[in-house]
C-alpha cells in the first residue's frame, strides 16, 4: 500500500464520521416515505397554506429519517408535506444525499413537478437540512425551479461549502485523495469549500429574484463549518442564528434538523410570514 493511502486510511474514516453524524438511528429500519401523513398525494393546499412543503434531506439520511420531528410539526399546522429520496448510489441502500449535487436537483425538479400536478398549487416551498438546503439552489438557478418556488428555507445548509473544522484542508497533501472522495461519495466533495459545484453556484450571486430564502444556523455547528458560512447575501434573505432567538439552545448540525422545535418555529414563521409570531426559548414548548 502507498504511504499517503495509510495517512487518507483514517482522514477519510474522520471525514465520513463528521458527516455520518447526521444520519440518525433509525435510518437501518426506513424503507421509503410515508403514503399516509405526509407524502399524501390527495392532500390539497388549505386558502391558509397554499403551497405544499417539499422536505429535502441532508447528506447521508433519507426521506423518512431527517423528518420524523418536522414533517408531523407542519403537518399538524396545516400544510400539505412532501419528501423525497435523492443522491441515491448504486448498491447503497436507505442513506442517499451522496451523489452528485447536480443530478440530484435534477431529481429534485422532476418531484417538485409530481407535486404541483397532484395538488394543483402553482409553487411549492422547499425546506431543507444542510445538503438539502444548499443543493435546491441548483434548481433554482440552473434547472427552472424558480419559476415553481415561492421559498426556500435552509436549515444548516452547505451554501458555501465545508472546511469540517479545517479537516478540508489537508485533502492537498495527499495526492489522489480529493479524486477519490469525487469517485466514491460525490457529494462530499462538492460539499467542499471551493469545489467547481460550489463556485458555479455561488458565482453571480447566492440568490435568484422572486424567491424568498431563510437560512437557519447554530453556532455550535460541527459539520458545516465556519457556521456562518451557511448565510446568504442578497435583497431577499433572512439569515437566522438560533442563538441570537434563544441563547439556551444548543442544537448542533444533527439535532438543528432532526428535533429543534426553535428552529421549527423559524420554519414555521418563513413559510407563514403573515402570520410569524416570535420566536424564544418558550418556542420550544409550543
Amino acid at each position: 500500500m502507498l504511504p499517503w493511502k495509510r495517512v487518507l486510511r483514517p482522514l477519510a474514516a474522520v471525514v465520513l464520521a463528521a458527516v455520518v453524524s447526521v444520519v440518525p438511528a433509525t435510518a437501518a429500519h426506513a424503507a421509503s416515505a410515508p403514503s399516509t401523513g405526509w407524502n399524501d398525494y390527495s392532500c390539497k393546499p388549505s386558502a391558509a397554506h397554499p403551497r405544499p412543503v417539499v422536505l429535502v434531506h441532508g447528506t447521508f439520511a433519507n426521506s423518512v429519517d431527517n423528518w420524523l420531528g418536522l414533517a408531523p410539526y407542519l403537518e399538524d399546522r396545516g400544510y400539505c408535506v412532501f419528501s423525497l429520496d435523492y443522491g441515491q448510489l448504486p448498491g447503497v441502500p436507505l442513506i442517499h444525499g451522496l451523489g452528485p449535487v447536480d443530478a440530484s436537483a435534477a431529481q429534485l425538479s422532476t418531484f417538485v413537478d409530481k407535486v404541483l400536478a397532484a395538488t394543483g398549487a402553482a409553487k411549492a416551498d422547499l425546506v431543507g437540512h444542510s445538503q438539502g438546503g444548499m443543493m435546491p439552489r441548483y434548481y433554482l438557478k440552473f434547472l427552472g425551479g424558480a419559476a415553481k418556488v415561492n421559498a426556500l428555507v435552509g436549515i444548516a445548509p452547505s451554501n458555501h461549502g465545508t472546511d469540517l473544522d479545517g479537516l478540508t484542508n489537508l485533502l492537498p497533501y495527499f495526492p489522489g485523495a480529493a479524486d477519490l472522495l469525487s469517485a466514491k461519495t460525490p457529494a462530499l466533495a462538492d460539499q467542499i469549500v471551493g469545489s467547481p459545484l460550489l463556485t458555479k453556484l455561488n458565482a453571480g450571486g447566492d440568490t435568484v429574484p422572486g424567491v424568498h430564502y431563510t437560512v437557519i444556523a447554530s453556532r455550535y455547528d460541527e459539520v458545516v463549518t465556519p457556521y456562518r458560512s451557511q448565510f446568504l447575501s442578497g435583497s431577499d434573505v433572512r439569515n437566522v442564528l438560533l442563538q441570537n432567538l434563544c441563547a439556551a439552545d444548543f442544537a448542533e448540525h444533527v439535532l438543528i434538523g432532526l428535533t429543534d422545535r426553535i428552529a421549527f418555529h423559524e420554519v414555521a414563521n418563513s413559510l407563514d410570514p403573515a402570520h410569524a409570531t416570535p420566536t424564544t426559548c418558550a418556542s420550544a414548548l409550543s
